[in-house]
């Protein structure tokens, strides 16, 4: 009979909460480990560039799935993947960081091991991992058991990354299997969730205009059914901020646009803000998704539902999980909901200048009407993300954007973890060639793979977000030009791949056409002019260029 380890109590329970796949690079102090991954028949191992790549990969998966998980090597890998982890950390994402540790022996001697900083101090790096995780541990034979549980179960509860130092020793361990399944629920009061429900009925008793706003949190926590049933229950105004698209279907009745406060497109912010109760939904307010923080709330006009608690008129109730609150709320709309105003009728998008060339406007036009439904669409912070704001997404699409930690380079990889998560869905990634610059090694991942995303690379010859900040004309903002369309070629000798480069309207819609179903990885590149902006990132950056010059 096999002997059962601590690492493969560590797959047991990776395998429960919904991991299917390990990212990473192997490195000597994890090598023992992976060959447990190899063995295992549930859980694949998915072999990346480089560590940085791996943790975007990670993140990206982890949006489609519900979790992922890392391995790296200690200190030279880890630090690698720590800003990967850092973006995991901020939009609340539960990735298992695994550390490929030197052996318990060598830690306790203090002996000067390569990767190490050589001065006998072994957990410089899992005091840096404190700083970006939910719960971190240093495994050892007598502690595995209890502290993978906690790590992972406080990860899943609080959805943030997780660490975990395997040393080479204790990952070969014996111990028992697990017995009982990991505890990851939310804490909750029944006293908090009887004063909330009173407090918000007595808010929305009284309202006569009501509007919801949900955003990135309530995707993470899983409420986009609810959501759904509130919103049949009735069709008030509803929106969602750029982290949060797709948490809302946005062909049901109802829905306004996405919500930027002061930057939002004609008539939104007045359907959201102009209230007698806005419901916030797992909503968070940051600089780039509000034109500068420029959304404008009465304290007493809002509902707000977060994870872990729920305030009405500025009254807080806690602890209390957004699960919880919303079934609350679905009482509360069968009560009153006949009463408050529907949302007004859509209006139509506008339609794209007739030009040659490919303007911001025209792409944006055309790549709503290429989008179909179920599809996972990536948007990377700058050009793309904001352009992809203006976006409906049809039934069952998502978005994948990173604006609060807003790393470039993180919607390449994080594609590649995202089609490894779904691999039936159609993955589009949308990147500007300053981002992909940074990451581009995965391509030869995805080729490896097998993988067929369509990738739209926006080539406006550098860095044109950081352009329409500061230094239109800098050469800090230019970028070496590559030749894009012969990199999938470059980047894997058997892969399979096609290419195009597209300079007019009329090219990009032919080559849409034959985009519906693709058979292998696609690259466009996208020939754009440098100075032209989405409507939305013009506004943001005027913002941010003024609250950066102080």
């Amino acid at each position: 009979m096999q002997r059962f380890t601590v690492g493969d109590y560590l797959l047991a329970r990776l395998e429960e909460i919904g991991v299917g796949h390990l990212f990473g690079v192997p490195g000597d102090y994890n090598l023992h480990f992976l060959d447990r991954v190899i063995a295992h028949p549930a859980i694949g191992w998915v072999g990346c560039a480089n560590e940085l790549n791996a943790a975007y990969a990670a993140d990206g998966y982890a949006r489609c799935r519900g979790a992922a998980a890392l391995l790296t090597t200690f200190g030279v890998g880890e630090l690698s993947a720590i800003n990967g982890i850092a973006g995991s950390f901020a939009e609340y994402l539960p990735v298992i960081h695994i550390v490929g540790a030197p052996a318990s022996g060598a830690q306790k001697r203090g002996d000067c091991v390569h990767h190490s900083l050589g001065d006998g101090d072994f957990r410089h790096f899992i005091r840096m991992a404190d700083e970006v995780s939910a719960a971190t541990a240093q495994l050892s034979a007598d502690n595995a058991r209890v502290e993978i549980d906690r790590v992972l179960a406080t990860a899943m509860r609080e959805r943030r990354p997780g660490y975990l130092m395997l040393a080479v020793d204790v990952a070969e361990t014996e111990v028992a299997p697990p017995t009982m399944p990991l505890d990851a629920a939310p804490l909750s009061s029944a006293e908090a969730r009887r004063a909330f429900a009173a407090a918000a009925a007595r808010q929305l008793a009284q309202a006569q205009r009501v509007a919801l706003l949900a955003d990135f949190l309530a995707a993470r926590w899983q409420q986009q059914a609810v959501l759904a049933r509130l919103r049949q229950r009735r069709a008030i105004p509803s929106a969602t901020l750029l982290m949060g698209k797709g948490v809302l279907d946005e062909q049901q009745p109802g829905y306004v646009g996405t919500y930027a406060a002061a930057g939002s497109a004609s008539g939104v912010s007045e359907a959201i803000e102009q209230t007698d109760v806005t419901l916030l939904v797992g909503v968070r307010f940051t600089d780039t998704l509000t034109a500068g923080f420029t959304q404008n709330f009465a304290p007493e006009q809002l509902i707000d539902i977060q994870p872990f608690a729920a305030s009405v008129a500025g009254e807080r109730f806690a602890p209390l999980s957004m699960a919880e609150a919303l079934e609350e709320l679905e009482t509360i709309f069968a009560q009153y909901g006949e009463r408050w105003a529907l949302a007004a009728p859509s209006q139509p998008a506008e339609a794209a200048d007739a030009c040659d060339s490919i303007s911001q406007n025209a792409f944006w036009s055309a790549m709503q009407r290429f989008l179909q439904p179920d599809d996972i669409i990536l948007a990377d912070q700058g050009t793309a993300a904001f352009g992809a704001a203006a976006l409906q997404l049809p039934p069952g699409a998502q978005l994948l954007v990173q604006p609060l930690w807003g790393s470039i380079g993180y919607t390449l990889p994080a594609a590649f973890g995202a089609q490894t998560a779904a691999p039936a869905q159609r993955v589009i990634l949308i990147v500007g060639d300053g981002s992909a610059q940074l990451t581009i090694q995965e391509l030869g991942s995805m080729l490896r793979d097998g993988q067929r995303p369509i990738i739209f690379l926006l080539n406006n010859e550098g860095y044109t977000v950081e352009r329409a900040i500061h230094g239109a004309t800098q050469r800090y903002n230019d970028i070496a030009q590559w030749n894009w369309t012969a990199l999938p070629q470059a980047f894997c000798l058997h892969g399979e791949a096609q290419s195009w480069r597209v300079a007019q309207s009329v090219q990009l819609d032919e080559v849409m056409a034959r985009l519906q179903a693709p058979v292998c990885l696609t690259l466009v590149e996208v020939m754009m002019l440098k100075e032209d902006l989405p409507p939305l990132l013009r506004k943001v950056t005027a913002c941010l260029a003024q609250r950066n010059g102080g």
